[in-house]
């Protein structure tokens, strides 16, 4: 190998290692952030049950923050003081194609009806129902701010979604349907064992 060649190889290396190390110091405080990002919201999110007497052992946070292709629903334990699942979650696409991913990165909101958007807000989890989706199960939601007061109204509720995988798929984001929070089939099988052993109301809380 002639020098020159070699200086290049070298410097390539060097470039890669630079990359590499400092990827390594950027991902663990991302990470770390929207872990304190999450526990700071569950924390405003038990308060918020104490007072309004909902479940305080669990509640679902959704950080519509994140990009759609990425974990961003998280079911925290109260108890444990974590994060004890996490998975993909869609939103609305609006005046965009169904089940596409445009809107991955800016996800639009609002609360008027046939928007097609999904809505901010604390909804409270209420009855378990048929749905035509995955496992055929969703819990009707109610909204209880006026950010998201039409939810029942617009029939927006939690369920599965075929189309929804149960894993990570960035960049690409999750497909998006008409406003509902649509989860894997296996994260909503994990959450219908959850909510079917609860006595009162669940938290589920969609923020940005």
């Amino acid at each position: 190998m002639s020098k020159v060649l070699f200086k290049v190889f070298l410097s390539i290396i060097i470039v890669i290692g630079f990359f590499t190390i400092l990827s390594f110091r950027i991902l663990p405080n991302v990470e770390r952030d929207k872990s304190e990002r999450i526990k700071a919201k569950a924390s405003e999110a038990l308060q918020y049950c104490k007072k309004h007497h909902l479940d305080t052992s669990f509640c679902i946070l959704i950080d519509m923050k994140i990009h759609s292709g990425k974990n961003r629903l998280f079911v925290f334990d109260f108890q444990k003081g974590k994060s004890v699942k996490k998975g993909l979650v869609s939103h609305g696409c609006g005046i965009n194609a169904w089940a596409w991913d445009e809107t991955k990165t800016n996800p639009v909101f609002s609360n008027t009806p046939e928007s097609h958007l999904s809505s901010l807000g604390k909804y409270a989890i209420k009855e378990r129902g048929w749905s035509n989706w995955g496992i055929n199960v969703n819990y009707k939601l109610d909204g209880l701010e006026a950010s998201n007061s039409n939810a029942r109204k617009r029939v927006i509720v939690l369920h599965s979604w075929d189309e929804v995988p149960n894993m990570e798929i960035y960049p690409d984001g999750t497909p998006e349907g008409w406003g509902c929070p649509a989860v894997s089939n296996e994260m909503m099988k994990y959450l219908d064992k959850k909510l079917k052993q609860t006595d009162k109301d669940v938290l589920l809380w969609i923020f940005r």
